[in-house]
């Protein structure tokens, strides 16, 4: 299945999320020194502003400030002034990236942004503090226990969010433009299961990507395998639904859309550095056996689940429902240094199939479907002509039905999700159209 070509060292550090999980190679730390060759000699007025500033700071600061102090602050400034995603990684932070491609990590289980100086919600993590506690994409975190995060770099709000297994935090909170609110959370180790499956209905299976690891591609696979036994026979239909997936690793997002696709280029990539170029084409094997798709996409699907969303609606392998995604299309390399710390540095932007770039912009769903909640009808149902003494039989054969003859059925995913509800109600549609 995994068939497209092999990555090289520098195309293993791509990672595509908010402080996102990346696949690390060691070697990929000498790339810079290659692509900086032939460059136009350093700005020596520059430097000699820089070393004055630091000499002034050191002699005149309220306060003493060591050399490495100065130094490593002037790093985190020089990368925090690029874009959102590039930062420099301390010796714990980058240990902690390293470990959050494993799926299992300390903290809330929420991805994060900037938003005008404020930390904004990308999407909260299934069955973790921070979705179970209600937190949703698009809210501003404006306090952490109490302190403004306004100012607040995107590596210093998610060291005060980090913390102990059973510490508690509280978060204040604003929504879609209401009052501040606070949510008392308690810290945890967050273990994502990257990838979940079940069977919706009769010939109509569900698989729910909550993040990109190194192994979801993988476990994609398995849950097609699994739902095509458990439904005894060929499957009428599948929604994949991505909503809420902060992205991950570039080579799950491929061999994700791999399992769904038979030939034609997935992703592309295009950078300064050498090998930031990159092409990934689909092989003819097709996991999914052609089954009707549904994608599911909303304003927390980011990265790697918009290279999928992408590559799916552009060679027209199923219909996005939802509403727009994210609209992170940049590429991130984590280049390991030499003393335990790294970069994690934009390097490239990536394409779907089509040529889009859907940096600053998103996927728009074929479908739009906006989140709501759905209620019941509560009382009895009215009486029907079965209901009635002495009714006639029907002659057609098959047994009466009453208007309580209805089976209680158990609670289903999609009887309290409108956008999941409507999902199966087009792939029941397509199907009838089929004659299935």
């Amino acid at each position: 299945m995994q068939q497209f070509r092999r990555l090289t060292p520098i195309a293993l550090a791509i990672g595509l999320l908010l402080g996102s999980p990346a696949v690390l190679a060691a070697e990929v730390a000498e790339a810079p020194a290659a692509a900086v060759n032939g460059k136009a000699p350093l700005p020596l007025e520059e430097l000699r502003t820089f070393a004055e500033v630091m000499d002034r700071i050191k002699a005149a600061y309220v306060e003493p400030v060591d050399d490495k102090t100065l130094l490593e602050n002037a790093i985190k400034g020089m990368l925090s002034n690029l874009d959102p995603h590039s930062a420099y990684l301390e010796p714990e932070a980058f240990a902690e990236l390293q470990e959050s491609t494993s799926g299992e990590f300390g903290g809330l289980g929420i991805e994060v942004g900037t938003e005008d100086g404020f930390i904004k919600v990308v999407s909260p993590i299934d069955d973790t503090p921070a979705s179970k506690a209600g937190i949703q994409p698009g809210d501003l975190i404006v306090k952490i226990d109490g302190q403004p995060t306004k100012g607040l770099s995107l590596m210093e709000a998610v060291d005060k969010m980090r913390g102990k297994a059973g510490s508690k935090i509280n978060l204040t909170l604003v929504r879609e433009g209401g009052r501040p609110f606070d949510v008392e959370l308690t810290r945890a180790v967050i273990k994502v299961k990257s990838v979940k499956s079940q069977l919706l209905e009769d010939g109509y299976g569900l698989i729910r990507i909550t993040q990109f690891q190194v192994n979801t591609g993988e476990e994609v696979g398995k849950a097609l395998a699994k739902l095509r036994k458990d439904n005894g026979k060929k499957l009428r239909g599948l929604v994949l639904d991505l909503r809420n997936n902060p992205g991950g690793v570039l080579q799950a997002a491929v061999e994700v859309s791999d399992h769904f696709l038979k030939k034609g280029l997935i992703v592309y990539t295009e950078g300064r550095i050498a090998n930031s170029e990159l092409r990934f084409n689909a092989d003819p094997a097709d996991a999914s056996e052609g089954v009707p798709l549904v994608v599911l996409i909303n304003g927390g699907s980011a990265s790697a689940s918009e290279i999928v969303a992408g590559a799916l609606q552009d060679h027209k392998r199923g219909v996005l429902m939802g509403t727009d995604s994210f609209g992170k299309g940049s590429v991130q390399t984590v280049l390991p240094l030499n003393n335990d710390r790294a970069l994690k540095l934009t390097t490239a932007l990536y394409f779907t199939p089509n040529g889009r770039s859907i940096q600053a912009q998103g996927i728009v769903p074929d479908i739009e479907v906006a989140r709501a909640k759905l209620t019941r009808e509560e009382g009895g149902e009215l009486i029907k002509e079965a209901d009635l003494a002495g009714h006639l039989g029907n002659g057609n054969g098959g047994a009466d039905k009453p208007s309580n003859g209805k089976k209680k059925q158990d609670p289903r995913p999609q009887d309290d999700d409108y956008q999941l509800s409507q999902a199966l109600n087009l792939l029941k549609g397509l199907s009838v159209t089929r004659g299935d």
